[in-house]
């Protein structure tokens, strides 16, 4: 009877350790079903200094649109063009300077540090429009080269490319294979530059305070790291100090059979 007692109890601690375990890898643990959650308008992607861009121009009338899309020059859109219309014709990679400017074809500079995409295209569509050149200018302005960082304890650490907009520390952990079940879910760190400040804030992905965190939508050239756990730095403690004593043990037997071999 008191064996069959020991196993019961043993049972219950087992499966209650079990529960604790799980636990620890969840995420959103004191969110609610069905509650809805008011999405932050922040998410949005801001242009910063030496971004690089892509900038597309469009017209009912192409040839209209064909300077503005050019690494050339023009005096003006009747005057003389400086490169072939074939030239002008192939997409051009700008690189935002470090006021914040962006320098486009005919209309000058852009002013576009802490603008979205959609601002900035906004801003170079009313440019045009006011100098007269074009009545009914499209512009679509796409990121080039941008990319996140997602190391520590996750499936597949490394740079990820942004493609879009909006992309949450979800998303960005889903890039990189999500997130080990060594990984400690309530300090994911996200290190951050903002005009030339350095910031790292701390995420805790159990809770659904999340939502509210600068951090939550990931920026460009974002570093996230997930830290690893007591038993995952354990674990690697241990392999250190077994793959020194090894060595230190095979380097004492080659040391001792070269004695043997040199005294006989």
């Amino acid at each position: 009877m008191n064996q069959l007692r020991l196993s019961a109890v043993a049972l219950i601690v087992l499966l209650l350790t079990s529960c604790a375990a799980q636990k620890r890898v969840w995420y959103l643990q004191d969110a609610r079903p069905y509650t809805p959650e008011q999405i932050a308008e922040q998410g949005q992607i801001r242009i910063k200094p030496f971004d690089r861009l892509t900038v597309v121009v469009n017209s009912k009338d192409p040839e209209l649109a064909v300077p503005f899309n050019s690494a050339t020059s023009y005096n003006s859109l009747t005057g003389g063009q400086t490169a072939s219309a074939s030239t002008s014709q192939s997409l051009q990679v700008r690189t935002v300077d470090e006021a914040g400017f962006l320098e486009m074809p005919i209309i000058g500079k852009v002013q576009c540090n802490g603008l979205t995409r959609h601002e900035l295209a906004e801003a170079i569509a009313g440019k045009i429009r006011e100098g007269g050149y074009i009545n009914d200018p499209t512009v679509n302005v796409q990121f080039d080269d941008m990319k996140i960082s997602v190391i520590g304890e996750v499936a597949r650490p490394g740079q990820y490319n942004v493609t879009r907009d909006k992309i949450s520390i979800f998303d960005a952990l889903a890039m990189a294979g999500d997130m080990t079940v060594f990984g400690i879910r309530t300090e994911v760190a996200v290190q951050r530059e903002v005009n030339g400040v350095r910031s790292i804030e701390y995420l805790d992905l159990t809770s659904k305070e999340i939502f509210n965190s600068p951090a939550f939508y990931i920026q460009q050239n974002d570093v996230i790291y997930v830290k690893p756990n007591k038993y995952k730095a354990q674990t690697g403690e241990f392999n250190q100090n077994r793959s020194f004593y090894l060595s230190l043990v095979s380097t004492a037997i080659s040391v001792a059979t070269l004695i043997v071999t040199l005294t006989r």
